[in-house]
């Protein structure tokens, strides 16, 4: 048997769960998401409320990577778009393609991420940043050089973080893409592919 719902009921693949159809749990997970920076309940926040104890987690660990990282906003941004073109993750591309650029992102890097080419960086730290999650990407693997390269100009700390920035944005792709989460009416033009 199945539950018939209307499109403006689904988020993709899932219904819309709200208050009247949640549980305890979960409304209190919806809580938080309503209290966190992002101040709404979008991309993957309706599939992880289907399991309130990760939606929370993941929840704050967004809102670190997003907002409280101690990167430059155009840093982070840099990883979630490197992140979202490999995936071809839409509602994850429009959101970050306009932060990025908000962030200071040259428009042409962004062009060239989108376009799957190579960017060329004026920024040292922003050419790092690409060499190390496109390698990351392709072989499963940092090389010594690249290690090497991106402890000497972030530290331990700060690449510890970004790799975390980069496994949350990972995380969020893969529930987009697998709960076929639309892009919204009214935001930014996804890629075609």
């Amino acid at each position: 048997m199945t539950l018939e719902t209307s499109e403006e009921d689904m988020d993709g693949r899932l219904k819309v769960l709200t208050v009247e159809n949640m549980d305890d749990a979960q409304r209190a997970a919806a809580e938080r998401m309503l209290a966190s920076k992002t101040g709404r309940i979008i991309g993957p926040m309706n599939a992880w409320l289907r399991c309130p104890p990760l939606a929370l987690r993941a929840i704050e660990l967004g809102d670190y990577a997003r907002h409280g990282s101690t990167h430059e906003k155009r840093i982070s941004e840099l990883v979630i778009l490197i992140i979202a073109r490999h995936w071809s993750a839409q509602v994850e591309w429009c959101v970050h393609k306009v932060e990025a650029l908000k962030a200071g992102l040259d428009p042409a890097v962004v062009d060239a991420i989108e376009a799957r080419t190579q960017p060329s960086f004026d920024r040292a730290d922003e050419a790092l940043v690409y060499d190390l999650f496109s390698e990351l990407i392709d072989t499963k693997h940092v090389s010594d050089a690249v290690y090497h390269r991106a402890i000497e100009m972030f530290g331990e700390s700060k690449l510890v973080e970004l790799i975390a920035i980069f496994g949350h944005y990972n995380h969020v792709a893969a529930v987009l893409n697998t709960f076929r989460v639309p892009v919204p009416p009214g935001w930014a033009e996804p890629p075609k592919d």
